[in-house]
């Protein structure tokens, strides 16, 4: 029975329990399936609905079962979710197929015991008209955002201490719907003017971003490796937030440039491209998969001044010359990216306390490789101070030999009154970003 909503089932339980990363196990779910394209929208449509309001449907189980919710097995209580999804949020579905296809799913998983279970929940809620029953946001305004907006409370928490009530409450609206899909024009290939005149007679729908010199958002693309323009090399995807780094780093046609932690090379094709193709750039990582998926990427954008190799940035013996400019894109817990992998936002936020002292040993290690005058760009896709300004001003309280560098913006971008010139965040609801942090040194000595 290889239909959408048994296809959703099953990805969401490699998320859970194998710990999946969502876009890969969803692609490789529908790959399997064999669906048709409607079937392949429901079945994505469903998974990452789920994902995206994991806690929301987990506290509509709990009003509505006879049971703890600890004490459901975790493919019925996917199935609940499922269920429960169909019934608040997709209007597309009539309410009695949302009640019967989530009862048969339980009879093709084995679960047939649960059938009447399923059956009562879901029917109870459906003529409760799907009221969610939400905490009263004055009296309980964190626990309602948590569950309004499907979010952990440590984290909302968070984000309420660093950035202030009014920018939390637009993360988390962000966190709503997909991201745009955002892609730099490779100008190696050829100008803008043309390679759009190109595309939009392909019937390929491009909109070009104000204020970011090549940048464009694709629109309706479908399959982004099917198109002809992806496999003549005439553009990469890369967001936004990747782009204003590579922006602010700076490289120069002729310098030599090292990105430490490349994979899985979209910063590296945009500053290869900056350099006009002339000089060298180092891009480095830890595993050999994802450096030749650099390589493969370069030689499709034909970037011959990328050299891809195996390097571990925390402590490699192996002599690498010193560049004038270096990106140190470390490590983190991805809070920045939230709405393109939803499964991160569920993460035990004890997991994210022993990565600022690796960030902190990378960087260290990042700054040998900058000659006297270069500049050194730290940045995550996070949004934790820890992990972004504490780490940052660790380092230059650990390196006096290091300097702040001013970061130099476009009038258009919004800048924090609580940052240094030398730092920058971005978010996602000012920006049109992902969650980024930046913050740039120069070497003196």
């Amino acid at each position: 029975m290889a239909n959408a909503r048994l296809t959703a089932l099953e990805a969401l339980r490699r998320v859970n329990e194998d710990d999946g990363y969502s876009n890969l196990v969803l692609d490789q779910a529908l790959k399997q399936a064999g669906l048709d394209e409607r079937d392949r929208s429901l079945a994505s449509i469903l998974f990452y609905g789920v994902l995206e309001h994991r806690i929301t449907l987990d506290w509509v189980i709990s009003k509505y079962s006879s049971k703890p919710i600890s004490k459901v097995s975790p493919k019925v209580r996917d199935i609940l979710r499922m269920g429960i999804y169909q019934l608040a949020y997709l209007d597309k579905v009539p309410p009695s197929a949302a009640v019967n296809e989530s009862v048969k799913l339980t009879r093709v998983c084995g679960q047939e015991r649960a059938s009447g279970f399923v059956n009562g929940v879901l029917r109870s809620f459906a003529r409760s008209h799907c009221d969610l029953q939400l905490p009263n946001e004055r009296e309980l305004p964190f626990a309602y955002r948590s569950i309004r907006y499907s979010c952990p409370e440590w984290l909302i928490r968070m984000w309420n201490k660093a950035y202030g009530e009014e920018n939390t409450l637009g993360l988390l609206a962000s966190l709503e719907g997909r991201p745009p899909l955002a892609a730099r024009i490779n100008t190696c290939k050829g100008n803008d003017r043309d390679l759009l005149e190109k595309w939009s007679k392909e019937g390929i729908k491009v909109r070009e971003v104000e204020g970011i010199p090549h940048a464009v958002c694709l629109e309706q693309t479908g399959s982004i490796e099917q198109l002809s323009a992806f496999q003549r090399g005439e553009f990469h995807v890369q967001d936004l937030a990747s782009q204003i780094a590579c922006w602010v780093l700076g490289p120069q046609p002729g310098e030599r440039v090292i990105d430490v932690c490349s994979a899985p090379g979209g910063k590296a094709f945009t500053m290869a491209q900056m350099m006009e193709n002339r000089g060298q750039l180092l891009s480095f990582d830890l595993y050999p998969a994802k450096v030749r998926l650099i390589e493969e990427g370069a030689k499709r954008l034909g970037l011959p001044i990328i050299q891809a190799a195996v390097r571990d940035a925390r402590n490699d013996p192996e002599f690498v010359p010193k560049a004038n400019r270096v990106l140190c894109d470390a490590p983190c817990s991805g809070l920045g990216i939230i709405r393109r992998k939803p499964e991160i936002r569920y993460k035990n936020s004890n997991t994210l306390d022993s990565l600022p002292d690796l960030q902190y040993l990378i960087l260290c290690k990042s700054s040998e490789l900058v000659e006297k005058g270069g500049i050194l760009l730290y940045s995550t896709c996070t949004l934790n101070p820890k992990e972004n300004g504490k780490v940052a001003d660790k380092f230059l309280k650990g390196y006096p030999e290091f300097v702040p560098y001013p970061i130099k913006l476009p009038k258009w971008v919004i800048r924090h009154d609580w940052e240094p010139s030398h730092q920058l965040t971005l978010l996602p609801h000012l920006h049109g970003t992902d969650g980024f942090f930046l913050s740039a040194f120069q070497r003196l000595r």
